[in-house]
């Protein structure tokens, strides 16, 4: 069945230009005088205002397609009266474009805009903030391809659907659309999951079993947080990703496959590619094509439309009535930072509908830290140089390597500030409480004490570091650990971690951020590696 627009006779001349380049591309054209009626159309999918914004029919006809669930609006003004943005988006217009028209200009955009509402109708996908359109945008232009995707965004921002609508969007659609979460699947059935085994090929095999691949065939793939993949899993992903075949484990022949492949992470796999954990050619293998999601603080002024929409599906899902916020409500959610992003919002907005004493929610009914704005998580973390260079060092910071890592790094000290800070930390250790500031400390601290402040011998290596950390806090960034040699990377990564807790003082969630890893892995790492809190 052919789609419907909606186009007003305000201007009859764009209008019925429109309508017969319209219909040439196989839409059906519905030409609306004065007096008629945008639900009185059968299933419109956009409407184009060709008349002034400001009369009567434009603002009835605009109220109305919000009403119809936002449906897509283009009005053609005139180039002195461009409305901006803002007015825009207050008004519910996504696109204003300025007479005389260009047909293959309206055209194009008639048809994104087209797109983009089926995939918010596909995926439940909200947004009107440029961020979000952006990445509706994004989505539309890339779905009818073949190449691989990586989308990227922290957990919670809707990267699986995100992912779905890139697969219903596709000429893949009919096809399979094989959904798995890489973190999920214990690594030594990993690659069993993946590209499937043979009987016997290992104990408790005990028949063929099919993998995500095979599965996928004609379809698409997603795997979410590929960041936590395993090296020798990444290894023969790319192999598969390279040569379109793969075979399964204990299989002496290959299998040729058909797959669309997307992944997701919420970490920067730049950086894991950085200090050696993600294969650098994988990484560029995947992120052929990329959506980034915002973040839900970044788009703040979708809350209200993300509120309304969870309401309604909340309340049709649980057969519950309707409820309304309350404007003071409203401005509390509006101005929370979310770090669970838009699943805490729905999990909310759920447990409000389901568990309101009356039709409006007032602030009392929100939790206590989004009464009082606490709760805020931090902005995602990128690491510097330094801490990149940090996690690659082959070695483990003690202590007292932190402490002389502190003093260099704070090189617009004095030597005056110095002696605070050796007092402080002799205090904080007592086998040092007789050691003076002018004798040297016992072998192994890594500290050494000047005789004097006139008198002060640097090492080479020494005056190295000092000039490197003092070239890298020009630059603005921030932590040189020095290593000793002889590390291994296990002892690296505890260094790693340790060094962030007492950083962000045991808050890990942002210790988790700082490192670029997800909370549960860094929980894994303190209980691992047996890091005290």
């Amino acid at each position: 069945m052919a789609e419907m627009i909606a186009v007003t006779t305000q201007d009859l001349e764009p209008a019925v230009r429109l309508r017969d380049t319209f219909e040439a591309e196989g839409w059906v054209v519905e030409l609306l005088t004065a007096g008629e009626h945008l639900r009185d159309v059968e299933s419109p999918v956009l409407l184009v205002i060709t008349g002034p914004l400001d009369q009567k029919l434009s603002r009835r006809l605009l109220r109305e397609a919000f009403e119809l669930g936002r449906l897509p609006v283009i009005a053609l003004v005139d180039a002195s009266v461009q409305p901006t943005p803002q007015a825009r988006r207050r008004l519910g217009i996504d696109e204003a474009l300025s007479k005389p028209i260009d047909l293959a200009e309206v055209t194009l955009v008639a048809r994104r805009l087209i797109e983009r509402r089926r995939l918010r109708d596909l995926t439940g996908i909200v947004g009107q903030t440029d961020a979000m359109l952006e990445v509706l945008e994004r989505v539309v232009q890339i779905a009818p391809v073949h190449s691989t995707v990586l989308v990227t965004g922290e957990s919670g921002t809707g990267k699986e659907r995100v992912s779905r609508g890139i697969h219903l969007l596709s000429p893949r659609r009919h096809r399979p659309f094989i959904a798995a979460n890489v973190a999920a699947l214990p690594e030594t059935l990993l690659e069993s999951e993946l590209f499937g085994h043979e009987k016997g090929a290992f104990t408790g095999a005990i028949g063929q079993r099919k993998g995500l691949f095979e599965l996928a065939n004609k379809g698409t793939l997603f795997l979410d947080e590929i960041g936590e993949m395993p090296m020798s899993t990444q290894t023969k992903l790319l192999r598969v990703l390279e040569e379109r075949e793969f075979m399964r484990l204990g299989a002496e022949e290959a299998i040729n496959v058909d797959v669309r492949f997307i992944a997701a992470t919420n970490q920067e796999l730049r950086q894991l590619v950085e200090i050696g954990r993600f294969r650098r050619d994988l990484y560029y293998r995947i992120n052929v094509l990329r959506v980034e999601l915002p973040p839900l603080r970044h788009r703040q002024d979708d809350i209200p439309l993300l509120v309304d929409h969870f309401i309604r599906e909340s309340s049709r899902e649980h057969d519950r009535p309707a409820v309304t916020v309350s404007p003071e409500t409203m401005r509390l959610l509006t101005h929370y930072d979310w770090p669970g992003n838009v699943r805490e919002l729905r999990n909310l907005v759920e447990s409000m509908v389901v568990l309101s004493p009356g039709s409006i929610i007032r602030p009392e009914d929100l939790p206590q830290e989004i009464r009082e704005g606490t709760g805020r998580s931090g902005l995602p973390a990128q690491l510097t140089r330094a801490e990149l260079r940090e996690a690659a060092a082959p070695a483990a910071a003690s202590p007292e390597l932190e402490f002389i890592f502190r003093t260099l790094i704070q090189l617009r000290m004095d030597v005056e500030e110095l002696r605070r800070r050796f007092d402080e930390y002799r205090e904080m250790h007592p086998e040092l409480a007789r050691v003076p500031f002018g004798m040297g400390l016992p072998r192994g601290t890594g500290i050494v004490a000047p005789a004097s402040i006139e008198d002060v011998e640097v090492s080479p290596e020494r005056e190295l570091v000092a000039a490197e950390a003092a070239t890298h806090a020009d630059h603005g960034d921030e932590g040189v650990i020095i290593y000793r040699s002889g590390m291994t990377l296990a002892e690296m990564e505890k260094a790693a971690i340790t060094a962030a807790l007492h950083e962000v003082k045991g808050n890990r969630r942002k210790a988790a951020e700082r490192l670029g890893m997800g909370e549960r892995t860094l929980y894994r790492k303190i209980k691992e590696y047996a890091i005290p809190l």
